[in-house]
C-alpha cells in the first residue's frame, strides 16, 4: 500500500488497539427461547444462584447471531430453524459500565433433547409464564415481562 492510506489505516488500528485497552467493552446474548405452548427456556448455573435466559459471551471473530447459536446449543441443546429476532441491546450495569447484552427472541428451533446437568449446568428445562421459578433473575423476569406483559422496555438489563 502506497500514499496516505496506509498512514489512515494505521493510525485507525492504533485508535481502535489504545480504545480497547483503554476502555474495554464487554458484550453479551441471551436469547428468550418460547416453544409452542408459551413456555421459555431458563437455566440454571452451577457457578451462579438463579435462573437465567440462556446466553455467554460473544467470543473475538463471533456475530452475534453466531454467539446466540452456539450458546443456546451449549445451555439448552436448542438448533435455531430461523433466525432469532433481535430485540434489543441492554447496559448490564450489574456488571460494569461497559458491559452491554444483546436480547433475542426464538420461537423456531428444535431440541436434541433436554439439557441435562453437567459442570456449567445444573438444570435447563421449560416453565410456564405464570410458573417461572422463584429464583428467576430479575433481568429475566423484566425481559419476559417486556415480550409477554407489554412492560416498557428498558435500556438496562
Amino acid at each position: 500500500m502506497s500514499g496516505p492510506g496506509w498512514r489512515t489505516l494505521l493510525t485507525t488500528r492504533l485508535v481502535v488497539l489504545a480504545a480497547t485497552v483503554i476502555r474495554p467493552m464487554t458484550l453479551g446474548v441471551r436469547g428468550l427461547v418460547v416453544d409452542a405452548e408459551r413456555r421459555v427456556l431458563l437455566v440454571r448455573h452451577t457457578y451462579v444462584s438463579g435462573y437465567y435466559l440462556p446466553g455467554g459471551g460473544v467470543e473475538p471473530g463471533e456475530t452475534l447471531e453466531q454467539a446466540l447459536v452456539r450458546e443456546l446449543a451449549e445451555e439448552g441443546n436448542i438448533e435455531l430453524e430461523a433466525p432469532a429476532e433481535l430485540r434489543g441491546v441492554y447496559l448490564n450495569r450489574r456488571i460494569s459500565k461497559r458491559d452491554h447484552v444483546a436480547f433475542f427472541v426464538a420461537r423456531a428451533f428444535r431440541q436434541s433433547a433436554p439439557r441435562g446437568p453437567d459442570h456449567e449446568i445444573a438444570e435447563a428445562g421449560f416453565f410456564p409464564l405464570d410458573a417461572l421459578p422463584e429464583s428467576a433473575t430479575p433481568a429475566t423476569r423484566a425481559r419476559i415481562a417486556e415480550v409477554f406483559g407489554g412492560a416498557p422496555v428498558s435500556p438496562y438489563w
